[in-house]
């Protein structure tokens, strides 16, 4: 039995940001300081709403939570309510996949960043040093 009611729930779910992450922030002031230009955040008009998009490259970018989106190094299920969030992250990985199948058969690269690699530096620096080649050979 959830602790809270179902009112108070919804309030407390509806705060979960999807837009304007601290996730997103750190990754766009690392193209901002390394001026990548060119890309549209949150991306309402593509499938799958990808959180960063250079529609010239057709190169699609997805910044996946350790928790929302299942990463096996990180993810710490919750204790309380274990079967309600298994079946969730498996629902969000399921859809992350289909997402990726869908816009890449559509011609778009696809790439998806667990958000441990945003966190380390070096692994950022790859990521949009791979981002920058990719959008230079479009």
């Amino acid at each position: 039995m959830d602790r809270y009611s179902k009112r108070k729930r919804s309030e407390v779910m509806s705060a979960v940001k999807s837009k304007g992450t601290k996730l997103e922030n750190k990754f766009k002031l690392g193209l901002d300081v390394r001026g990548i230009k060119g890309y549209k955040q949150n991306c309402m008009e593509i499938y799958g709403h990808p959180d960063f998009v250079f529609k010239k490259a057709k190169l699609a970018i997805f910044l996946d939570s350790c928790f929302w989106h299942g990463c096996s190094k990180h993810l710490r299920m919750p204790s309380i309510h274990q079967d309600y969030w298994e079946l969730k992250i498996e629902r969000n990985r399921k859809r992350d996949r289909a997402v990726s199948k869908e816009l890449r058969s559509k011609g778009w690269r696809v790439i998806r960043i667990w958000e441990h690699s945003l966190n380390n530096p070096k692994t950022l620096q790859w990521w949009l040093t791979r981002i920058k080649n990719l959008k230079t050979q479009a």
